[in-house]
């Protein structure tokens, strides 16, 4: 049944407009309408292919980089300003983990990080990411070595993170993705800064 809203008086328009609008927006649409969202971790709703490959990639890359973080927190020997490196790294990245695994679940997508790769399909341990023999080197390393290899490693991961961000810059769609990336991006690039410093004071 078609709808012929041109043929509708003014009023009965304008009445059918007010009755719309405060109908709920049906699942599997979006809303445009600000002021929508719930929960501090709620995104805006429109999204493109660009975000939800930022997101399902970032959040293990994310995941990573605190395991990393945490090996380093358990060993002794290690320089002081390495371990305070290593909890701002946590206490930036498991929020920004959780935030990130909410949205895909109000995107209506899949469940993304470690341990079922997703987003990580084709990666082959690109976009910073360290092999499985790059942590167990990092696992095993004490002191002084370990603070030199976490270094270097979280470098690697940082420009990794980088690249994926200025990817999500250019591509992406969803506003609260864009300022995660932008986010990102600027604060990555200060960390590197300063573990190019340190590696160098080592």
């Amino acid at each position: 049944m078609k709808i012929r809203t041109i043929a509708l008086p003014a009023s009965a328009l304008a009445l059918a407009l007010a009755l719309a609008g405060c109908a709920g927006t049906p699942s599997g649409m979006s809303s445009e309408m600000p002021g929508m969202n719930h929960g501090a971790s709620s995104s805006s709703p429109e999204f493109n292919d660009a975000d939800v490959a930022f997101v399902t990639g970032m959040i293990p890359h994310h995941q990573q980089a605190v395991e990393m973080a945490d090996m380093i927190l358990a060993k002794g020997g290690v320089d002081e300003r390495v371990t305070e490196l290593a909890r701002s790294i946590k206490a930036a990245q498991e929020p920004e983990i959780e935030t990130m695994t909410a949205w895909l679940e109000e995107w209506g997508q899949p469940a993304a990080g470690m341990d079922g790769m997703n987003g990580m399909e084709g990666m082959d341990h690109g976009g910073g990411m360290m092999s499985d023999d790059d942590m167990a080197a990092l696992e095993a390393a004490d002191g002084p070595e370990a603070s030199r290899l976490f270094l270097e490693q979280m470098i690697q991961h940082h420009q990794g993170a980088i690249d994926m961000a200025v990817v999500e810059v250019d591509a992406g769609k969803n506003a609260d993705a864009l300022a995660l990336a932008q986010t990102i991006a600027d604060a990555q690039t200060a960390e590197i800064a300063t573990m190019q410093g340190m590696l160098a004071g080592l």
